[in-house]
């Protein structure tokens, strides 16, 4: 988002307050938050091969795992920092290089393509995490040096079977019900909609996060324009620690918007922001849940032991979106040695929930909590260290590390049994950073030694299908995940049967939107914003992409809806959000978007625990 002329940057909501050091790599600005990768400049244009060795990377390369533990370097095979677009891609055909000396991959020429997924805008950003504890502490954030330039390379297929080792593990299953059960709320009607500013156009049911509602602090709808969308409804955020606080998921059904904060789970009415059922508060802290939601509207969250610096990521609890009754709950069990629930990721594809450790998965029946199979070390060393689920099960190892041969495997896994219906071999020095898409499968993976990048799409066998080939730095927003691989931590990009949708990286003014064939890797089409805001794709409805216009100090954000089929690709407005909570509206440190029956959603995915403003948790925007 711009400013307006001759004024400062304005606080966010969400810009985290007092963080905590981490490791011996902790960040030293009171703003930065580990979790959170730093948002990189623009690469300059490629230029010609030079004749000369790139020179050595700006910061010594991270330490070698060691006794056992996979690829990745830091505790429990946490990742290395994604990089920014590299130069020559580990697999394959010529390519311009970035402001390193071009060199050949591992399996010939580099090739052209795309920059590195950025960071989430905000106020109050962070500028420099720490990679991990004790890693070297990357250059200052903000400038216009990007460490990864250069072009991607396609990937060889390389197909390596596995056999999976599978083990018991300890699982508590009970059922709550009785008089701990949360009983619904009775629902009041919806407000009036449209029309110009009255009354009715106030947003209804404000207040903290606990629903309780009152009378309305601030009319957010004050000065709607004609034309402009308004706030249906806001919720303020719970009070949280002062050094912040989590706030993951949101997930919204035909009934509700569901909202995770720190120790509680809250539901509103998607129409009128009436409590849709009573606040679920945990004895401790949320620590993860599954971004996906089951068919009947069912998710799992995480949330900790304890409060000691023991206390584990470990107990889980299913909830039911549309009535607040909470199902099945149990306990994690520990894995082998390094193989912890400090942290931990949940996953859904279709009826099955898979738990990942650091170094091993566990898969349950998430309708009952029944445990069904385990996902454990395999072939030469192979550990399991990052899932991401969906339509896809896909399972990503870090292999053979300490004998020389280091290098990750990536597998779709069965979700009824566990074994690998294909594996896919990732040459040594090459990290699996993120999946773009699970079905089809689009994988971006970085070098750290070499600065390079490379995003490659495979076909349903797990052979390559093809590799980004743009000439174009993109900006995917991504998160950052300091002890643990996010595979599903980048918004802004989408993906149809045949067609990757990404954002190009403003330089300055508008972005554009460039769609990718997964046949070719070559460009299709591309789309300018309509406004001079950056344009991120957010999902598919059908033929059409919906994407989501950033706001500027002048006006609000936008929703658009791009025809991807025919000849016409121009974005048709189908929200305009009021200019008079644009600086809400892009004052989340980070946050989580939604475009649902025609509403739009807007969440903050981490509270600042400040008590000099009260923060927003979530707003609702309609016609």
């Amino acid at each position: 988002m711009t400013q307006p002329p001759n004024q400062p940057p304005q606080g966010g909501f969400g810009a985290p307050q007092d963080q905590p050091t981490v490791g011996f790599g902790g960040p030293q600005d009171p703003r930065q938050d580990p979790r959170q990768e730093p948002r990189q400049g623009t690469p300059p244009p490629p230029a010609q091969p030079p004749q000369t060795p790139p020179p050595p990377p700006q910061s010594p390369p991270p330490p070698q795992p060691g006794y056992g533990y996979p690829q990745q370097p830091g505790p429990y095979g946490q990742p290395q920092q994604p990089g920014q677009p590299g130069q020559p891609g580990p697999y394959g055909q010529p390519q311009q290089p970035g402001p390193y000396a071009q060199q050949p991959g591992p399996y010939g020429a580099p090739q052209p393509g795309y920059g590195y997924p950025q960071q989430q805008p905000g106020y109050g950003y962070p500028q420099q995490p720490p990679q991990f504890p004790g890693a070297p502490t990357p250059p200052p954030g903000g400038g216009s040096k990007n460490p990864f330039k250069g072009r991607p390379a396609v990937l060889i297929a390389a197909a390596v079977a596995a056999a999976l080792l599978v083990g018991g593990t300890v699982w508590a299953v009970t059922s709550e019900g009785g008089s701990d059960d949360k009983k619904p709320v009775a629902e009041k009607s919806e407000k009036s909609k449209g029309g110009k500013t009255s009354a009715s156009d106030d947003p209804v049911n404000p207040g903290d996060g606990s629903g309780d509602g009152g009378a309305d602090p601030e009319n957010l709808n004050e000065g709607r324009q004609a034309g402009e969308s308004k706030v249906l409804w806001y919720k303020e955020a719970p009070d949280a620690p002062g050094s912040g606080a989590d706030a993951p998921g949101m997930w919204i059904t035909g009934k509700t918007a569901v909202k995770a904060a720190y120790k509680q789970v809250f539901a509103y009415n998607v129409g009128n922001g009436n409590p849709a059922w009573d606040p679920i508060t945990f004895p401790q802290k949320i620590c993860s849940v599954t971004q996906q939601k089951t068919a009947d509207d069912k998710i799992v969250v995480a949330y900790m032991s304890g409060v000691s610096d023991n206390a584990k990521c470990n107990q889980l609890q299913q909830i039911d979106l549309d009535t607040g009754k909470k199902g099945w709950k149990g306990e994690i069990a520990e894995g082998a040695l390094f193989d912890s629930t400090f942290n931990v990721s949940l996953t859904i594809t279709g009826d099955t929930l898979l738990v990942g450790r650091s170094q091993s998965g566990t898969a349950y029946d998430v309708a009952t909590g029944k445990k069904r199979w385990d996902k454990k070390k395999y072939g030469t060393a192979c550990f399991p260290t990052a899932f991401a689920g969906g339509a896809k099960m896909i399972s990503v190892a870090s292999c053979a590390a300490g004998t020389g041969t280091e290098h990750d495997e990536v597998q779709e896994l069965d979700p009824a049994t566990g074994k690998a219906r294909w594996t896919k071999k990732i040459p040594k020095g090459w990290t699996v950073a993120r999946t773009y898409s699970v079905a089809p499968v689009v994988l971006y993976l970085t070098n750290e030694d070499k600065k390079q990048w490379n995003v490659s799409t495979l076909k349903n066998d797990g052979t390559l299908r093809s590799q980004v080939d743009v000439d174009e730095s993109f900006a995917p927003q991504c998160g950052w995940a300091i002890l643990d691989r996010d595979l599903q931590g980048c918004t802004g990009v989408a993906a149809d049967a045949n067609t990757l949708y990404l954002p190009t990286e403003a330089k300055t003014g508008a972005n554009e939107v460039v769609a990718v064939s997964l046949e070719t890797g070559k460009e299709k089409w591309r789309v300018k914003s309509p406004a001079d805001e950056s344009m991120l794709p957010l999902k598919m409805d059908g033929t059409h992409l919906i994407a989501y216009v950033e706001p500027s100090y002048d006006a609000g954000g936008q929703v658009v809806s791009i025809p991807t089929a025919g000849s016409s690709h121009k974005p048709a407005k189908l929200l305009q959000n009021p200019q008079g909570t644009a600086q809400i509206e892009s004052g989340f440190y980070s946050k989580a978007l939604d475009w649902v029956d025609g509403r739009f959603y807007l969440s903050t995915t981490r509270l600042t625990g400040s008590n000099e403003s009260k923060e927003k948790l979530m707003l609702a925007y309609g016609k």
